[in-house]
């Protein structure tokens, strides 16, 4: 199965990022005998104008044999010296978030590559749109269209929304026009499935379509509460797993792209993993939502600040953290300048520790560890020929037997073991003493290149 973006002009992956929204259901009758019969229409009749079709026509560069790049074949194959363009054309929609400037959101995916942009209200009007901003990692995009007489979306806080609560999807699936599907939220902070950067989606199984992408998910009040964005899919159609990013993650972009045109992520220096169930029992934790900190940058703010390896993350300004997908979000849509509060629990005790954002490359993911067995597996010191001598205490794995439980469990010739039951290693000989003295489960922190893992060894 794929993921799939849902602008809607040539879409075949499988989990499809929407630019359409869902098929209508035959209405209710208000009265059945005397009796008023619920009905969302009413709320539909003040949110559907707000809802907008996105059309874009674009030009993209199509690939040219490698051999044309010579100057001698192009003239020998008559090939002109231009780039070679497609026209594409893409439907999605968007959401008017702002109806005195004419705002409107929408996914990045939806008007990626377009020279002109053509907006379409309810009420049948054609409007010209000009790109405000993109932020591409998160897939949102704001347009803006000229604000005369335009009806805007309240917005909800999303960090309220709970599983079973009742949403609504409106948008304009496969070109067919305005349409309004209902379900339900059912997860939330949903992330690693490749779609994006930066994920925290919204699952609902309200119906949503190719042509969906930046149409409105809203709640019972009629208030907008995520960008519909892409659908999990076996063959491109609706099965009722679908995403949309939150409207509060949706609004700091878009205050970011109205203030400066562009997003400017945060820079902290820290790697960060899941906290699993293996890890926390290893670190004698009852809790198993957080993440740990694997790795800190060296003069990075992390570091500065006091940030550990082996720290468990439970909380970022108050915020509880689920995983390391939560670091990274939060610390990413900070403001450079910024300083955030993280709950640490460090040897059984809470601590809080305050890091400023700076300006640079964001921190990026660290692989998940495994729960291997040492066999099969030969360690010896870091020797003065080593590309690490004298950067670092270890030692290093200096070959692994294929197919053995060391090899099953992810490690490699190369590693390097830091720390083993977060005790650090300086040798061969530290080593050999910290597991010889461990009977019951072992935690290895290891460094491969420029990521670092723990791996619980039972």
């Amino acid at each position: 199965m794929t993921i799939r973006k849902t602008g809607y002009f040539l879409a075949c992956i499988t989990l499809v990022l929407i630019t359409v929204s869902t098929l209508g259901r035959a209405a209710l009758p208000l009265k059945a005998g005397d009796k008023e019969l619920p009905s969302l229409a009413p709320m539909l009749e003040s949110v559907t104008p707000a809802v907008v079709n996105v059309a874009t026509e674009g030009r993209i560069q199509l690939q040219q044999n490698p051999l044309f790049a010579d100057p001698f074949f192009r003239r020998f194959f008559n090939v002109p010296d231009q780039p070679i363009e497609r026209k594409t054309q893409s439907l999605g929609s968007g959401v008017i978030v702002d109806a005195k400037r004419g705002l409107v959101l929408t996914n990045n995916h939806v008007i990626a590559n377009a020279v002109q942009i053509t907006v379409t209200l309810r009420d049948g009007r054609h409007l010209d749109a000009e790109i405000i901003g993109t932020d591409p990692e998160a897939d949102v995009a704001v347009i803006k269209i000229p604000a005369d007489k335009l009806t805007s979306l309240k917005t909800a806080d999303s960090d309220q929304l709970r599983v079973g609560d009742f949403v609504v999807a409106i948008g304009n699936p496969f070109g067919l026009g305005q349409t309004v599907t209902s379900g339900i939220v059912s997860a939330l902070g949903r992330s690693g499935l490749g779609i994006e950067g930066y994920e925290d989606f919204i699952q609902t199984d309200a119906s949503i379509n190719p042509g969906n992408s930046g149409g409105a998910l809203v709640n019972l009040n009629g208030e907008l509460i995520g960008i519909n964005t892409a659908i999990f899919s076996q063959n491109g159609g609706n099965i009722g797993i679908g995403f949309a990013i939150p409207i509060n993650m949706a609004l700091d972009i878009m205050e970011q792209l109205l203030e400066t045109g562009e997003v400017q992520r945060g820079y902290l220096g820290v790697y960060a993993q899941d906290l699993s169930p293996e890890l926390a029992e290893a670190f004698g934790l009852t809790r198993q939502s957080g993440a740990i900190v694997n790795r800190v940058l060296e003069n990075s703010p992390a570091e500065k600040a006091g940030l550990m390896t082996g720290d468990i993350v439970t909380k970022i300004d108050g915020k509880p953290v689920r995983n390391s997908s939560d670091v990274r979000n939060q610390i990413g849509l900070r403001r450079i300048g910024e300083k955030v509060i993280f709950d640490i629990l460090r040897d059984g005790k809470t601590i809080n520790i305050a890091v400023e954002i700076v300006a640079g490359k964001e921190d990026p993911g660290t692989p998940s560890a495994v729960n291997p067995r040492l066999e099969g597996m030969t360690v010896g010191d870091i020797k003065p020929d080593h590309p690490l001598y004298g950067k670092m205490e270890g030692v290093v794995i200096a070959g692994v037997q294929r197919g053995s439980p060391a090899w099953r469990s992810g490690l490699r010739e190369g590693d390097v073991i830091t720390s083993v039951n977060n005790a650090p290693v300086n040798n061969l000989q530290d080593f050999l003493t910290a597991v010889d003295k461990r009977e019951g489960s072992l935690v290895l922190r290891i460094v491969r290149g420029n990521a670092a893992a723990f791996i619980v060894i039972k």
